[in-house]
């Protein structure tokens, strides 16, 4: 058990290590982007994209931090990949806010619509993976 334990925990601070680059090379190149581009089609699509990287970076290191804290175990039965998955559910909210707000059709209820149906689907998805059967 110490053993899985060590690997576990060795795995998932690999995750937030690489969220931590994921989230620095993504806040510098949207610095860089903001403050020496002007806003052409291009440009615009590089500020989602380095935005898209900035949240899902900066989300990951919290969400360990929450399973971590409230999971039982410590975690230990949440896989890496989960983890990835939940930062960019997180990316692509933000991203898709950013997105929706430049012609100005972002409003309160639309976001909070978009978080719940981003939350029913991580919750299905998490669902299914606890149901499928495997052999130990």
């Amino acid at each position: 058990m110490k053993e899985l334990r060590e690997t576990v925990e060795a795995e998932h601070a690999s995750v937030a290590v690489a969220g931590a680059i994921l989230a620095v090379g993504g806040w510098s190149g949207l610095l860089w982007v903001v403050l020496n581009t002007l806003p052409t089609v291009p440009n615009r699509w590089s500020f989602y994209a380095l935005l898209f990287a900035a949240l899902a970076g900066t989300a990951l290191p919290f969400i360990r931090l929450l399973h971590r804290r409230f999971s039982r175990e410590g975690g230990l039965h949440i896989p890496p990949g989960v983890m990835v998955r939940q930062a960019l559910w997180v990316g692509l909210f933000g991203t898709v806010c950013a997105w929706l707000r430049i012609p100005r059709l972002l409003s309160p209820p639309l976001a909070v619509g978009m978080a719940f149906a981003f939350i029913a689907i991580e919750f299905l998805l998490r669902l299914r993976e606890r149901t499928q059967w495997r052999p130990d």
